[in-house]
C-alpha cells in the first residue's frame, strides 16, 4: 500500500492505493500525452537542438492523484535554491537535466521527472522518471519561480511554463531595440493575430547568464504582468494554463518575429498596421490593449 503525504494541493489525508494490475502506464495519462507530444511539437520546430529549452507543468489535485500509484517516495529532498511557498506540496513534472526533448517520446521515463514541493516550498525530490539517473532542468528554480508568480496572478490558472531557443525571436533581438514596446508593436505588426493571443504584450531582457539568479528574478518581475519575456540572444519563455495555449503562444510569437525580420530583409515595411487597427481588434474581441502599447 502507498500512503498519499498530506499537502495543500492533494487529497485529504487517509487515502492509499494499492498497485495491481497495472494495465495502464503512467504515460496513458492524459497530462503525461499532453506534455510529450508538446515536447515533441517543439522539438520538430527546430527550437530544441541538443539538449535546449525545458518544459515544467504542474499537477492537478486530480492528475497526482491518478499518477500516485507509480510514484516512491523514498528519494532525499533537495534544496530548490529559492522559496516558493504558494508552491508547497505541489508535484510537477519536469524535462531532466541535459536531456533531449526529441527523446521524451521515445523515453518519458528517462528523460523527464515528476518532482513533488516540500509544505515550505523550498526543497524538492523525484518521485517519478530520471531511470538512468539525473536532476530536474538546471532552469528549475526559474522555473518554480515563475509558477509561483503566475499562481498569484492568475489565480492558479497558470500551469504551465515553457522555454523553447526560438530562431526568428533570437535572430530578431540582434537587430530590435530591447524594449518591451518596441516588441509587442513589431509583433503586433506582423500579424493581425497576434494582438489577441498576446493582448498583454510581451517583455523583453537583455543577456544574463542561463540559469542563474539574476535571470529567474528578473524573468519572474516581467511574470507579473507578461505572459511571455523574450531573452536576448537565447530564446522565449512563456507561461499558460495548458500545454496547447502555451504552446500555441510559443508559435504565434516565433512565427511573427519570423515574419518581422522577412518585412526587414526585403528593405522594411511600406505599411503597417496602426494604433487604431488594434482598438478596433480589441473592441472586437473584447480586449483590453495595455495603453503604453496604443501611443504612435
Amino acid at each position: 500500500m502507498m500512503k498519499w503525504v498530506v499537502g495543500r494541493f492533494r487529497p485529504p489525508p487517509g487515502i492509499t492505493w494499492e498497485k495491481r494490475g497495472m494495465d495502464m502506464r503512467i504515460t496513458d495519462l492524459s497530462f503525461m500525452q499532453g506534455y510529450i507530444r508538446m515536447a515533441t511539437d517543439g522539438a520538430n520546430m527546430g527550437w530544441h537542438e541538443r539538449n535546449g529549452g525545458n518544459l515544467t507543468y504542474r499537477l492537478t489535485a486530480e492528475e497526482a492523484e491518478a499518477a500516485a500509484p507509480y510514484m516512491t517516495f523514498d528519494k532525499p529532498w533537495e534544496d530548490i535554491g529559492v522559496a516558493v511557498p504558494n508552491l508547497g506540496g505541489a508535484f510537477f513534472l519536469a524535462t531532466g537535466s541535459g536531456k533531449f526533448l526529441r527523446n521524451v517520446c521515445l523515453a518519458p521515463q528517462d528523460n523527464l521527472c515528476i518532482a513533488q514541493l516540500n509544505e515550505a516550498g523550498t526543497q524538492y525530490r523525484v518521485v517519478w522518471g530520471l531511470e538512468q539517473g539525473g536532476r530536474p532542468t538546471s532552469e528549475f528554480p526559474s522555473h518554480l519561480m515563475n509558477h509561483s508568480v503566475k499562481f498569484d496572478v492568475t489565480g492558479g490558472k497558470h500551469r504551465v511554463i515553457y522555454h523553447a531557443h526560438t530562431p526568428a525571436v533570437i535572430a530578431l533581438t540582434n537587430v530590435l531595440e530591447l524594449d518591451d514596446i518596441v516588441w509587442t508593436r513589431a509583433l503586433w505588426s506582423a500579424m493581425t493575430e497576434c494582438a489577441v493571443v498576446f493582448p498583454g504584450g510581451v517583455g523583453v531582457l537583455p543577456w544574463m547568464v542561463c540559469g542563474g539568479a539574476e535571470i529567474a528574478k528578473a524573468t519572474s518581475e516581467l511574470m507579473k504582468q507578461y505572459d511571455v519575456a523574450i531573452w536576448a540572444f537565447h530564446g522565449t519563455f512563456a507561461s499558460g494554463e495548458s500545454f496547447d495555449t502555451t504552446f500555441g503562444l510559443m508559435h504565434c510569437v516565433e512565427k511573427a518575429a519570423d515574419i518581422y525580420l522577412r518585412i526587414l530583409s526585403a528593405g522594411g515595411a511600406k505599411q503597417t498596421m496602426t494604433t487604431e487597427n488594434f482598438v478596433a481588434i480589441a473592441a472586437l474581441f473584447g480586449l483590453t490593449l495595455p495603453e503604453k502599447f496604443l501611443q504612435d
